[in-house]
């Protein structure tokens, strides 16, 4: 099994008013935002411009994630 916090730099969490800024100050494409949610949830409603990998599935998903921009998860 792949770990995780290998392949991932950790940083703070952020609430998501913060992300909200973030997202307002950079560039759609300078970042990336993950939806780690089941896809039920993701059809029902997802935030523009997000990308779905379930949780389950990340392992397995990893080289979709450009590791050189920043990674906004939810």
């Amino acid at each position: 099994m792949i770990q995780l916090k290998k392949l991932f730099s950790l940083a703070e969490g952020i609430d998501a008013a913060e992300a909200k800024k973030f997202m307002a100050e950079h560039p759609e494409g300078s970042y990336t935002l993950l939806d780690v949610r089941q896809p039920s949830e993701y059809e029902q409603e997802h935030l523009p411009g997000a990308k779905l990998i379930p949780l389950g599935q990340l392992g397995d998903a990893l080289a979709e994630i450009d590791k050189d921009k920043p990674v906004i998860t939810y």
